[in-house]
């Protein structure tokens, strides 16, 4: 039976090892943090009233988790964008898609980051087909002609791992990407992401909102509850401290209604802030003889269009189906030129969804006067030239890729 490694079980790697166990591949998860204790049937506990992080599903990221079985028991917990408007703070130009006029059910659903990992960390502890082994800190990678070789610490215990592919999605920083000797590009935004959920007086009815300041741009995404909307909010560098802490909510909660405005009524409650800092990382190569680079360590992108989790789900739904077509004439699972041309098959989606968010951090953190008047003459001919929305609005849901 063909078998791989994950390095890293955060999302990427958990939904990555359910798509193998799919295809009837053997793997194992190489996780550097403690899983929360398995609770058999049923999800680990979590209260839903307020957590921080969340993930705006595609269309096509849902059909991913459709094809997994996995989406009856994720819609439960997730909030469908109906409508989303964008504008730009003391501007006039705005532009506006509708579900509706693009003649589909959603443009995307949001789901918190917590109930997303519950569940897939169930669904991954149920498959006879994957191995979860936790806090386990790689040390070394090697490979031959048929077989790579993990060299790992559990426990303060050695341990060897071998399969014929290894996949590492260990995050941004990536140890394996630095063991390979895999260069990567660096850009600092100079820019933190505050990441909270908020409580507002009027209902969020399905709208999300891009609203870009000086500070920076402003999603605010609806959850579950008729009141809550989740908030990411780049901001420069050095001036997220005055908002953390339960000290500073009501400072925190005047900036955002300044920024944002009346159109979600009241900004009444916040949750704890988290920030983190804003790069993008690029991978130089993301096939490495029997290796392959997925999640943020091929590619670490701006939050600012909600791109970044929906292409690494859309890379690995592309690396199984190569695998499996592999898989029906050969037995190696981890052939090298299989992954080069997994690879190259996926750089102009890739290169797309790059460039269009970067263009759009730095065409809107400048503030020149006549710059801010083309964007907004921009926003207004988006809004009004026919062919334009469903072609935007395709991308965005992940169909165009």
């Amino acid at each position: 039976m063909p078998e791989a490694i994950i390095v890293g079980g955060g999302m990427v790697g958990l939904s990555l090892s359910l798509m193998l166990a799919q295809a009837k591949i053997k793997v194992k998860i190489l996780e550097a943090n403690r899983y929360p204790k398995d609770q058999g049937t049923a999800l680990v506990e979590y209260h839903s009233n307020f957590d921080a992080r969340n993930s705006a599903l595609s269309r096509r990221s849902i059909h991913i988790y459709q094809q997994l079985g996995l989406w009856t028991v994720l819609q439960q917990y997730a909030t469908p964008i109906l409508e989303v408007q964008i504008t730009e703070q003391d501007s006039f130009g705005h532009a506006t898609l509708r579900a509706e006029e693009e003649h589909v059910e959603s443009f995307g659903q949001v789901i918190e980051n917590a109930w997303l990992g519950r569940v897939l960390l169930q669904a991954v502890r149920q498959s006879s087909y994957v191995e979860l082994i936790d806090e386990v800190e790689v040390t070394a990678l090697t490979q031959n002609e048929s077989m790579v070789e993990i060299t790992a610490i559990q426990a303060g215990e050695p341990r060897v791992f071998h399969a014929p592919l290894a996949v590492a999605a260990d995050g941004r920083d990536s140890k394996c990407r630095e063991i390979l000797g895999v260069g990567a590009e660096y850009y600092d935004y100079e820019q933190v992401a505050l990441v909270t959920t908020v409580q507002t007086s009027k209902p969020h009815q399905n709208v999300g909102f891009e609203r870009f300041s000086p500070l920076g741009p402003l999603a605010l995404l609806p959850l579950p509850g008729e009141y809550r909307r989740s908030v990411v909010w780049p901001v420069k560098k050095g001036e997220e401290q005055q908002w953390l802490g339960e000290a500073n909510d009501a400072h925190f909660l005047a900036a955002l209604q300044h920024a944002y405005g009346d159109r979600a009524g009241r900004f009444e409650k916040t949750a704890p802030r988290f920030s983190y800092p804003l790069s993008q990382v690029l991978a130089e190569k993301q096939a490495i003889g029997r290796v392959v680079l997925m999640g943020n360590a091929a590619h670490t992108l701006h939050p600012v269009a909600g791109q970044g989790f929906n292409l690494c789900l859309r890379d690995a739904d592309v690396l199984v189906r190569y695998l499996t077509q592999h898989l029906q004439h050969h037995t190696d699972i981890g052939t090298p030129h299989v992954l080069l041309a997994y690879e190259k098959s996926r750089l102009k989606d890739q290169q797309r969804v790059i460039r269009f968010c970067d263009s759009v951090v730095k065409g809107f953190s400048n503030n020149h006067p006549i710059l801010k008047i083309a964007r907004n003459v921009g926003l207004l001919a988006f809004d009004r030239i026919p062919g334009i929305k469903p072609l935007v609005a395709s991308y965005a849901m992940g169909l165009k890729a």
